[in-house]
């Protein structure tokens, strides 16, 4: 199955919920233009109410989703094809859990960088958290990598932290979430207790 052909199969069923991934990066814009990247149903962007912000997905029936909303919204496969935007169009290029749907994620994060002003945040599932090690440990198939899931590239912090390295990226702010009520044990094995990350890292200015 296609990854198109996942995306519409997704979106033909429920809506999003607001989650910890839309709470925390709603609070690392401020002011400017935005785009996101893998805007599904448009529930982050419902949720930019005081920017300017557009969106843009592979899935067709994400994209009529957002357009009945009155969302600004454009179709493109960016699994393959380039984003339709100009350089350093816009403030924020956001992108939520979407990186690990995609064989060759680095490609696309080049592109957002590419249209990106200065900032990129993104967020991803941690494929090593301590849940993930303690279901593989007994012979399960931990919740992420499931087929449902749709997750073809496995992060965790060190792998994310090369990619962006590779592409100077600045990490100026991440969010973890954890279970258990251990959020606070992510400041100190990241890679251990937590469930997500989201990061806000500012690219560099040539």
């Amino acid at each position: 199955m296609s990854v198109e052909k996942f995306e519409n199969e997704k979106w033909k069923g429920k809506d999003q919920q607001i989650v910890f991934r839309h709470k925390m990066a709603l609070k690392m814009i401020g002011s400017g233009r935005v785009l996101d990247i893998g805007c599904g149903d448009g529930l982050f962007l419902e949720m930019l109410k005081n920017v300017t912000s557009e969106g843009v997905d592979i899935s067709e029936e994400g994209i009529k989703k957002c357009i009945e909303k009155g969302l600004n919204v454009f179709l493109c496969d960016f699994s393959k094809d380039r984003l339709p935007f100009s350089d350093n169009e816009f403030d924020y290029v956001v992108m939520l859990d979407v990186l690990e749907h995609l064989y060759v994620p680095e490609e696309l994060l080049k592109e957002a960088i590419r249209v990106s002003k200065k900032y990129v945040i993104i967020s991803v599932p941690n494929f090593s958290s301590l849940p993930a090690r303690v279901q593989t440990l007994f012979g399960g198939v931990p919740e992420n990598n499931r087929p449902k899931k749709g997750h073809v590239y496995w992060f965790n912090l060190k792998i994310l932290e090369e990619m962006l390295k590779n592409n100077d990226l600045k990490i100026v702010d991440i969010k973890m979430n954890s279970f258990w009520g251990l959020n606070f044990l992510t400041r100190i094995f990241p890679s251990l207790f937590a469930l997500s990350f989201i990061l806000r890292m500012e690219k560099s200015i040539v």
